[in-house]
């Protein structure tokens, strides 16, 4: 079925040529005709809009009711009887395109809430929303069109630019953050990063963290997830990264563009990650290492050392995915041989 209306309200109808420009691609079919949604192939209805991205799913093609479909050229001859085509070169891009245009993000209500707390020389730019119980500390300063969720909190200092978004019970503080950066639910950014010193008598001193946590423009940040604020330098997350839930970034990580960072990864104080890493799953990377451009760590990937660019790894210790496979391929073959003399058989 299409989006439940109740929680994503529709900016529907659209024409076919509306759809086929934001796709940027080509509409093969009535530019005028009209369409109220999007939704899967196999859900979809004659008013909605679909993809097909691959060969494997022709089938799912051939049965569809969708009144449009958007697809890659090769894939135009099987489209149905009936159905409209929006040609492109990226069928999944292009049809995220298209669920934007149908489901934008919900634009502020300006507007302060009458049980948040805002603090009187805190600046709101023009078309703020601050939302029930949120609260604005002292010198903030929010861009214009900031959206605060309820409980969420607004450190002293910290600085938004325009578009900014936290949701509920979101978090920060001792940071500056560019513009349209989103926090999702239980975000925890700029709190003290884990520095401690044993003194002489054997107890912890905790080491004062006096840097800060730069964000750069368009970072969304997931639920639960924590981004310590830096201890002598600053913690700092490059333009378009994007943090899934419940990931831990250390205190004076450095992180370059277009990063990707997966559920449950730890990235520990001081490493740094260039432009478009991927790191997966359960990935723990050690402090004080460096992971080239574009490098992809694999799920539960324990990082101990640097990583040149352009370079897959996996296992614990990490190592390149061809160097990974092979001694796989290798400790299966002595566990079998094993296997084979302990019954008497031959090896």
């Amino acid at each position: 079925m299409a989006a439940d209306p109740r929680f994503f309200p529709c900016a529907g109808p659209q024409t076919l040529a509306n759809i086929a420009a934001a796709a940027s691609g080509r509409a093969e079919g009535d530019g005028e005709r009209r369409f109220n949604g999007v939704a899967s192939l196999q859900a979809a209805g004659p008013d909605d809009v679909s993809f097909i991205d691959h060969r494997r799913n022709l089938a799912l093609l051939q049965a569809t009711r969708a009144g449009a479909v958007i697809l890659p050229e090769a894939l135009l001859p099987h489209l149905p009887p009936g159905a409209a085509g929006v040609v492109v070169a990226s069928a999944y891009l292009g049809f995220t395109r298209v669920a934007r245009l149908f489901h934008p993000a919900p634009a502020a209500v300006p507007g302060i809430h009458p049980t948040a707390v805002v603090a009187p020389d805190a600046e709101l730019a023009e078309g703020c929303e601050i939302g029930p119980y949120a609260v604005i500390g002292a010198a903030a300063k929010l861009g214009a069109g900031c959206i605060i969720g309820a409980h969420a909190v607004v450190g002293a200092g910290v600085e938004m630019g325009p578009g900014c978004r936290l949701h509920p019970h979101a978090c920060v503080s001792h940071a500056v953050l560019g513009a349209a950066v989103v926090l999702h639910p239980g975000a925890r950014i700029g709190q003290e990063g884990f520095g401690l010193v044993v003194g002489p008598d054997g107890q912890f001193q905790t080491m004062p963290q006096l840097g800060k946590v730069v964000i750069g423009d368009a970072v969304e940040i997931g639920a639960n997830s924590c981004i310590d604020r830096g201890s002598q330098t600053d913690t700092i997350i490059g333009p378009g990264t994007r943090i899934d839930n419940l990931v831990q970034i250390g205190h004076n990580v450095q992180m370059g563009r277009g990063c990707v960072i997966i559920a449950m990864a730890g990235i520990s104080g001081s490493a740094v990650l260039g432009d478009y890493v991927t790191v997966a799953a359960q990935a723990g990377l050690a402090g004080h290492l460096t992971v080239g451009d574009k490098a992809r760590i694999g799920a539960q990937a324990g990082v101990m050392g640097d990583i040149e660019p352009g370079i897959d790894v996996l296992g614990s210790p990490a190592m390149p995915a061809r160097q990974f496979f092979r001694t796989q391929s290798v400790l299966r073959k002595l566990s079998q041989a094993t296997g084979q003399t302990k019954t008497g058989e031959k090896t």
